[in-house]
């Protein structure tokens, strides 16, 4: 298990955990972010992720990536 922000661009993955106090994951799992979904990054800028996930492209900031662990 590791956290997103480590995922290779294009690779997808399932998500295993989603951590954080309650509003950050409840502000994930709103945008698509819940266990065992998949989610495949697409770029990275400035280390903030953009991410497909639940057939939408989500731009999300390497904060909260951290947050969410992938294997």
């Amino acid at each position: 298990m590791m956290p997103l922000t480590l995922a290779n661009v294009g690779e997808e993955n399932m998500i295993q955990k989603v951590g954080g106090n309650s509003e950050m994951k409840k502000h994930l799992e709103d945008l698509g972010f819940v266990a065992g979904g998949n989610v495949t990054v697409v770029s990275t800028i400035s280390g903030n992720l953009i991410v497909n996930v639940k057939d939408s492209r989500v731009a999300i900031s390497r904060e909260m990536a951290a947050k969410i662990m992938v294997h």
